[in-house]
């Protein structure tokens, strides 16, 4: 069987976004000057964006949603989309998991994200690899953001790492997004899986806590040049075919082939931005695209770019997807 499409599986969340004017201090105050809700974590996010595509690809949806009303959110948007929800698990007795989003409406949009891990922590290896899907790649994410996935493996060191291999075993190229996070857990969790990740789809934060680096310098710089680096010494690590990291200047990848490029964002101005808050997960999902139907890399870089740009204009974390037109008019106009 010849595979096609993409499955992402990993957490469904629904985001609770309020705008407000400046992160508080512990014990004081601030105005919330507006609020949205949408859906978010890393396998909605990927796979919404996918589907706002409007690509013709074959999309599938798993993880583990509670039986209440933000759980048939999920369903009904994925429906909506034409995702196939036939590996989403709904639990009864567990709450879908949720975070409240703090978003600051100045200085760039900034984000402080309170999470409750819900139904989202009951995922389990056998879970992960009872999916059943003709897709040809399959995206995990978050990792640090499962419980079930990131316990410690006696064989593997982790979970995670178990079930991708798995998923290798079943046939498919497998990808993997972490999320960003304060803690040392990314060098016990994230290294592990390496081996048994085809694609790693990290931030430049990410990419810097698991490999034990400092990539922004101490007025907030970052050089293109260290990030390549960074994403050579991640597939020294152990992926197997190719890293992309994305950050707010740019993005860079790199094959185990030893070839590399970065290219610039499409970054609008940041009066323009009204939220962040999916940008990493809409650049992962084009970059997704991109490697499904084989584009060159320096094309891949710019796809992604260009659906992470168009989700800036949204409160929400897929609210601003752009269909396939729409981006690829978007880089014809670039080019132009």
């Amino acid at each position: 069987m010849e595979r096609k499409g993409i499955i992402a599986v990993g957490n469904w969340i629904v985001d609770s976004v309020k705008f407000i004017t400046v992160y508080p201090q512990k014990g004081n105050l601030t105005n919330i000057v507006g609020q949205d809700q949408g859906l978010g974590g890393c396998a909605h996010n990927v796979i919404a964006d996918l589907g706002h595509l409007k690509s013709g690809l074959p999309l599938y949806a798993g993880g583990c949603i509670g039986n209440d009303e933000l759980g048939r959110m999920c369903l009904d948007e994925c429906a909506a989309l034409g995702i196939d929800t036939t590996n989403m698990k709904v639990l009864p007795g567990e709450a879908t998991s949720y975070t409240d989003v703090m978003t600051e409406t100045s200085g760039g949009a900034a984000r402080t994200f309170f999470h409750c891990r819900g139904a989202n922590a009951k995922l389990t290896v056998e879970q992960v690899l009872a999916s059943q899907s003709p897709a040809k790649i399959f995206h995990l994410g978050y990792l640090l953001l499962l419980d079930g996935l990131d316990k410690e493996d006696p064989e593997y060191g982790v979970a995670a790492a178990r079930a991708l291999d798995g998923l290798s075993k079943q046939g498919y190229l497998t990808s993997v997004d972490v999320v960003s996070e304060e803690s040392d857990r990314y060098q016990k969790i994230v290294l592990p899986c390496l081996k048994y990740t085809d694609y790693l789809i990290v931030n430049e934060v990410e990419a810097e806590n698991s490999l034990g680096i400092k990539l922004r310098k101490a007025d907030g710089s970052i050089k293109f040049s260290d990030v390549e680096d960074a994403a050579r010494a991640l597939l020294d690590k152990g992926v197997r075919k190719m890293v992309v990291i994305h950050f707010p200047e740019g993005g860079v990848v790199a094959t185990k082939e030893g070839r590399c490029c970065s290219a610039p964002s499409f970054s609008p101005a940041k009066e323009e931005i009204v939220s962040t808050v999916g940008a990493g997960d809409a650049f992962c999902a084009g970059a997704l695209y991109a490697i499904h139907e084989g584009y060159d890399l320096e094309d891949l870089l710019d796809f992604a770019s260009a659906c992470a740009r168009f989700n800036l204009f949204n409160s929400t974390s897929t609210g601003g997807a752009p269909d396939i037109d729409t981006v690829k008019a978007f880089l014809a106009s670039r080019k132009a």
